[in-house]
């Protein structure tokens, strides 16, 4: 044991975006602040964060259909939609005011422009695609939005998909050209790097063992230098529990009555990537499916370009898979340990009512390449085996909780943020749209845990974000006006910008 104690203002667990944004955020606000930021890994983003952990999606709602539901009457209602939409109008907005505070230098090591295209076949959800772009393209959050079911124009705009596809089933898309490539492991490393400038203490290789309050209302935590071995105390007024799969288990040490009754269930992801530069060139876009029957929103089929390490890739996925680990490089037993006298009843309520997603998990880790293949088949009809290779994603843990609407041990799809009362520490739970959303959560975190400094903290907001407060598709020139600085800002309106 080490005699190291150490105080600070704000203690960050786990280098990820949300880490990373909360503390870029506090240090805009509040520069004299002292931050400390643990990490168990070497280094930042090599988690949930990684580029190759995450489907960089840029989440705006353009294109997964899983945001939008089709109700009992036929409408389809895209409430969601808009509300994540509107959330990662606030990511873009507070990464180009990073930008033109030099604080980002080159926003293309991060950001590409990249249309996002729903499809999907067969004559319902042709029905259904048509209703829902109907929908959205009357709102101005969506505008540009096209849509349509003719295989010649199809060709022009997915010749991949096209090609070889049997004429007889019913196929529509929609396109929109304002979508986005997001590389959050760049991004990630970007703001650590611009966070290590400030003086904020960045600790690789810490691994927090132990969280509890001390008698003066402090959080005194219990840290292991992974190097060394020795355990160190450090004590902060304010503590962020932001270590993805990890932060469960933090949040239940300490102790607070708000993570009471919550549970976790893990989900592993495989992606198909592929090794052919002939195949990668032909498809320039990020194209959605739909949701086989049975299977869980965080499954959703897709064939995504990406931008990682200045080179361009195709990957399809998600496999969706299982592992009792709650990080990639966590335990075979995070799952067991995480079950508590105070959450038994919600773990067990959950499984009793996911026995089918269990039994999905599990025919998805045993399917083979071959079987892989075919699901790849659906968007490439003539993908060749050789051409793909399978990569692990990251892990996912979606909060189990128990909620009114769906009773004991209800499986939440999404982030969220728990607090303790007294604001003096929160920890962030759950899955996508995460990353794409994160400044619009740890604004939340902000609101709920500094509230007697928002009074003075708001013109700050309001210059790093012009929106704040404000409802977007309710304005629709602030609206244009932020898209058009945004994009300007992010390098997003070039269209020359090609990357072999």
């Amino acid at each position: 044991m080490s005699n190291r104690e150490t105080k600070t203002d704000v203690i960050l667990i786990g280098a990820g975006i949300m880490s990373a944004t909360l503390g870029t955020l506090l240090k805009e606000l509040v520069p004299d602040w002292e931050i400390t930021v643990f990490e168990k890994l070497s280094k930042s983003g090599e988690e949930s964060s990684n580029e190759w952990n995450n489907a960089g999606t840029g989440h705006a709602a353009l294109c997964e259909l899983n945001y939008t539901v089709e109700k009992p009457d036929g409408s389809v209602d895209i409430s969601k939609a808009i509300k994540i939409n509107e959330q990662f109008q606030v990511s873009m907005q507070f990464w180009s005011y990073l930008v033109s505070s030099k604080m980002i230098h080159n926003p293309q090591d991060f950001i590409m422009p990249l249309p996002h295209m729903s499809m999907v076949q067969g004559e319902q959800n042709v029905t259904f695609l048509k209703k829902r772009f109907e929908a959205m393209s009357n709102n101005p959050l969506f505008q540009g939005m096209e849509f349509s079911d003719d295989p010649g124009k199809l060709m022009e705009w997915i010749p991949l998909i096209m090609q070889n596809r049997p004429s007889n089933e019913p196929i529509a898309a929609t396109k929109i050209d304002s979508g986005t490539d997001v590389n959050f492991g760049a991004l990630t490393r970007i703001l650590f790097d611009h966070l290590k400038s400030k003086n904020v203490d960045i600790n690789y290789k810490h691994s927090v063992n132990d969280i509890k309050r001390t008698s003066d209302g402090l959080w005194e935590l219990k840290v292991r230098n992974l190097d060394s071995g020795n355990v160190e105390r450090h004590t902060a007024k304010f503590v962020f529990i932001g270590g993805g799969g990890g932060s469960l288990h933090l949040l239940q040490k300490s102790g607070i009555p708000e993570g009471k009754h919550i549970g976790g269930f893990p989900v592993s992801g495989i992606f198909m990537v592929c090794n052919n530069p002939e195949v990668v060139a032909q498809h320039h876009a990020k194209v959605y499916g739909k949701a086989k029957v049975g299977a869980p929103p965080m499954s959703v089929p897709h064939l995504d370009t990406r931008f990682i390490d200045n080179k361009k890739s195709l990957l399809f996925g998600p496999f969706a898979g299982f592992s009792p680990k709650f990080l990639k490089t966590g335990s075979m037993f995070d799952l067991v340990t995480s079950v508590k006298p105070d959450n038994l009843v919600t773990m067990l309520s959950a499984g009793a009512k996911n026995m089918s997603l269990t039994k999905y998990l599990i025919e998805q880790v045993m399917l083979s390449k071959e079987k892989r293949m075919e699901e790849l088949r659906e968007f490439i009809p003539n993908a060749k085996s050789e051409d793909w290779d399978l990569v692990v994603a990251g892990q996912r843990v979606q909060v189990i909780k128990d909620t009114e609407a769906g009773g004991k041990g209800t499986l939440q799809f999404g982030t969220e943020v728990i607090s303790a009362a007294d604001g003096s520490i929160a920890a962030l739970l759950g899955a996508s749209p995460g990353a794409s959303t994160a400044v619009h959560v740890m604004l939340e975190v902000i609101k709920k845990c500094f509230p007697q400094h928002m009074k003075e903290w708001e013109p700050k907001i309001k210059e790093m974000i012009p929106s704040y407060g404000v409802s977007l598709m309710e304005n629709p020139e602030l609206l244009h006006e932020i898209h058009t600085s945004t994009a300007e800002m992010l390098g997003l309106s070039k269209k020359e910008l090609v990357y072999s």
